[in-house]
């Protein structure tokens, strides 16, 4: 069975091609001429045909500033176009496996695991699974919304192509509207005009939920329903397993620009959408449940429930029995129809949250199943229940997030009108009376007066000012988390606790509104988590929300500022050795964790393949219950593709699955103490090694110098500033720029730098590198850890970062680059050697990828070089060189 009519090789020379033929069509034959022979001096090096970059390098150097600027579109329009054709590529593979059935980390494949366990087992798995992907606005996207648009329509022709039998003349067709789309993308600014505003954000993570998650999640039920169905004994029913939530419009986190009206347009804008969702379901389903009401029998419930819609309203029944007289089911719906219709509305009558909705769907179907119309509930009914469970009436649940001192501060303006110095309390004098005031009946603070305070102060009364009418009004489910950053101290969690009370979205000890969840990203927080979070369990007030909230804790854990403080390898042990950790804490107070790990899209903020992360992680952690942010570009590669999209969300699945199901019967993993001692030596040599880069007298001004940071913090990326107060240090820079910068300049020392010297020191230390290789082998989180190293190896390319760094002050050049040659040739030379392997990479792709893409890069880079390199650029040559920061980042694939 042919399931594809072309390939990669074939998207990627037609759609080449005819970027040639828009090129020259939109410039003139000159240009298209200087860009090919830029390529082609790009690829004969790459090749061995050219002996030296010197020929393209000189050939950019002469261009004029116009033709530069069309070059860098060139390239950037390549990358772009490419992309999709890899994108397809990944769709055939998913598609091609799937009919063959080798697909990998399939839910048929966790079916049978599963199912070679008795049934109440895998029902306590089902039962503990809750996934929650939390879409994020952290600003790695560089992509325009409007460039994107024009990309998936393409996409779309392209699959047409591929997937559909199509006549000569309909290719024709086809390709003429690819055509149109190529040269109006050519014609389209590339480079956003203006810094994008975070209600911009906050309507670009709706448009994947409503537009691709929203089918896809029924479809993953639907297909884990009949594997489970097929291996395991019994009936088992499948409960909820993912929820989507979104910081986009609700993080505060160091941007002032997300105000309570941004929050509260977010809030309705996301129900309107998820309830015309649910109206077009509805409707499709009325279509379909046409059944004759005399020739069914309705049973009692239905006839209940359907008098009740009738009396709530009296006039749409009317119009409901006069359209459709014989017809009950239709009936109902249309009153289901009119309830979704006034929800939020002054008018009475409509469904007071998701779980009436739910209620009304089962009814409908439980009375099928009786009239023997199982598969008209398979195929119609239980896809909408299980959307409603999933999205509810808010799309996605908005997760709050503000910074630690935002909140102490606050609290100390506020209370300086009681007479009581805040400041110059101890944190255990703070704990004591954050405590007392929360348990207290009468209010301490008037959140609404808010005269005397700073704007900073001003905004988080505010914000627990609006938390309790958000509820009011969206639902507690809505907006019930709130996430609170740099968290080191119990204050900074009861602080957070305190407010909620003063708001009234805390009510001890019958109510607790939110989740308080602390963000430990700070070597001194991780390792201090136990005085922290032991603290919390044990203090009066704290347990009684705990317990409101379900004895569930959840606890973030900060990837990219912990990778930026102490190094890869160094991070990633003390993530996971912190892991342990607070599972142990949790376990010793009967707590629930759910952990959240915040991961960037890089390989150096957490990021990487997220099935084999989840199945990485310490068997203690593993509740079933887990969260992790998804961010930038991550979002647009994962979920623009529905087929894609849900083939992650079926490898998420399977993954959890899995280590739930392992956790259950290995509660604690059996890590040999040789190894623990092992990863403790080569961490403390790689952050020491990592430390002293970075506080190096000069690292800063290299760094600086030597990348593109100083563009990067001028492109209009997000809404939210670069960095913390505008001062130029490495702790003040955000881990997106500092990661974007060095990608960039193709050393992507953050996902590597120090990983030689933690294992030399290792060796030297008496270990043995059979010791390594055994630990790679038996030891998933030690594989995935050099796994990961090894991609942020493969994409550097040393000789292009030599050219960077030939753009800083000699001195500070012959001071730092030959140490990170240094570093990345050793570290490159033990990672294989460690793997038993040729190559760095363990995955054929990504060889194919490289091979592809890196000619397309060069000249990218060598130009960025050459403008980065001149003391004052002309307008055009500023546009082209933020032209360039977007062409790398798409030929890279990655940004931060």
């Amino acid at each position: 069975m042919q399931l594809h009519n072309r390939d990669v090789r074939q998207d990627v020379r037609e759609l080449g091609a005819l970027l040639g033929d828009v090129i020259e069509e939109q410039t003139s034959r000159k240009s298209f001429e200087t860009v090919e022979s830029c390529r082609r001096a790009a690829i004969d090096y790459r090749s061995g045909d050219l002996e030296s970059r010197q020929p393209l390098i000189s050939e950019l150097e002469n261009l004029s500033p116009h033709q530069q600027r069309i070059v860098a579109r060139a390239f950037t329009s390549y990358f772009e176009l490419i992309n999709l054709a890899e994108e397809r590529e990944r769709v055939r593979t998913i598609r091609t496996e799937s009919q063959e059935g080798t697909l990998e980390d399939s839910l048929e494949t966790v079916a049978e695991q599963l199912g070679e366990d008795d049934v109440e087992t895998v029902e306590q798995v089902l039962d503990d699974v809750l996934i929650e992907p939390t879409f994020t606005a952290h600003p790695t996207e560089a992509r325009r919304k409007t460039v994107k648009s024009k990309l998936r329509a393409i996409s779309t022709y392209l699959e047409t192509l591929d997937e559909r039998l199509l006549t000569d003349k309909e290719k024709s067709q086809v390709w003429r509207d690819v055509d149109a789309e190529v040269t109006s993308l050519w014609q389209t600014p590339q480079v956003r005009n203006r810094q994008p505003e975070p209600e911009d954000e906050a309507r670009n993570v709706q448009w994947y939920l409503e537009n691709t998650l929203f089918d896809v999640v029924g479809e993953v039920y639907d297909e884990l329903a009949d594997a489970i169905d097929e291996e395991v004994d019994g009936d088992l029913e499948i409960p909820k397993l993912f929820e989507f939530r979104s910081w986009a419009g609700s993080d505060r986190d160091g941007n002032p620009y997300v105000t309570p009206e941004v929050t509260a347009n977010t809030l309705e804008r996301q129900r309107s959408v998820i309830l015309e969702q649910y109206r077009r379901q509805l409707k499709r389903l009325s279509g379909v449940l046409s059944q004759d009401g005399s020739r069914i029998e309705t049973d009692s419930a239905f006839e209940a429930s359907l008098e009740r819609d009738r009396e709530r309203l009296p006039g749409s029944a009317r119009t409901a029995k006069e359209r459709y007289p014989d017809e009950p089911y239709r009936q109902k719906l249309k009153l289901m129809r009119e309830r979704l219709d006034r929800v939020g509305d002054v008018r009475p009558g409509g469904y007071d949250d998701a779980d009436e909705l739910l209620e009304d769907l089962e009814i409908i179907a439980e009375t099928l199943r009786d009239n023997g119309a199982e598969s008209v509930v398979d195929a119609h009914v239980d896809p909408i229940r299980r959307r409603v469970a999933t999205f509810g009436f808010s799309l996605a649940s908005l997760d709050l997030r503000d910074h630690q001192q935002k909140h102490t501060d606050a609290i100390a303006e506020a209370l300086e009108s009681e007479g009581i110095d805040y400041h110059a309390m101890s944190e255990e004098e703070r704990a004591e009376w954050l405590t007392d005031a929360v348990l207290q009946d009468e209010p301490v603070i008037d959140l609404s007066d808010t005269e005397d305070l700073s704007d900073d102060s001003s905004r988080v009364l505010e914000l627990f000012d609006s938390l309790a009418e958000w509820q009011t009004e969206y639902g507690v489910e809505a907006i019930d988390t709130y996430c609170i950053s740099m968290t080191e101290e119990p204050s900074h969690v009861l602080e957070v606790l305190f407010l909620a009370d003063q708001a009234g979205v805390v009510s001890l000890p019958e109510h607790c509104g939110i989740d308080i969840v602390p963000l430990l990203e700070t070597e001194y927080a991780l390792s201090g988590a136990r005085r922290i979070m032991g603290t919390l369990f044990e203090n009066e007030a704290y347990s009684q929300a705990l317990e409101a909230r379900g004895q569930t804790q959840e606890i973030m854990l900060g990837y990219s500022d912990s990778n930026k403080e102490n190094g890869f390898l160094a991070a990633n042990w003390s993530l996971y050795k912190n892991q342990r950790r607070l599972g142990e804490i949790c376990d010793d107070f009967d707590v629930t964790m759910r952990l959240f790990h915040g991961r960037g899209g890089s390989i150096s903020r957490g990021g990487g393949p997220m099935n084999e992360a989840l199945l990485a992680l310490p068997n203690s952690t593993v509740t079933g219950q887990v969260k992790f942010t998804e961010q930038g570009e991550a979002i647009a590669e994962k979920y623009a593709n529905p087929r894609i999209a849900e083939r992650n969300i079926e490898q998420m699945l399977n993954a959890q699955l899995r280590a739930r199901h392992n956790a259950i019967h290995q509660p604690e993993e059996d890590v040999p103490e040789e190894w623990i001692d092992a990863m403790e030596t080569m961490a403390d040599a790689a952050r020491q090694e990592y430390r002293d880069l970075l506080e190096s007298d000069g690292f800063v001004q290299y760094f600086e110098q030597a990348t593109p940071i100083t563009v990067i913090e001028d492109l209009n990326l997000g809404s939210r500033p670069a960095s913390r107060s505008g001062e130029r240090t490495v702790e003040d820079l955000r881990a997106i720029p500092w990661v974007f910068s060095w990608t960039q300049s193709r050393c992507i020392l953050p996902g590597w730098y120090a990983i030689a010297t933690g294992v030399d020191a290792y060796l030297e230390n008496g270990g043995d590198v059979e010791t390594l290789q055994e630990m790679y082998d038996e030891w998933p989180f030690f594989q995935t850890t050099l796994d990961n190293a090894a991609l942020s190896l493969s994409r550097t390319e040393l000789e292009i970062a030599e050219q960077y760094a030939d753009l800083a002050d000699e001195e500070l050049r012959e001071q730092f680059f030959p140490r990170l040659t240094d570093e990345y040739e050793r570290a490159t030379e033990l990672v294989k050697t460690i793997g038993q392997r040729d190559q760095l990479h363990t995955r054929d792709w990504l060889g194919e990828n490289l091979e592809r893409r890196n000619p397309y890069v060069d000249p990218l880079n060598l130009l960025q070089t050459y403008l980065l390199d001149q003391t004052h650029r002309t307008d055009v040559e500023e546009r082209t060189l933020r032209l360039t920061v977007k062409g790398i980042a798409a030929g890279m694939k990655n940004t931060g």
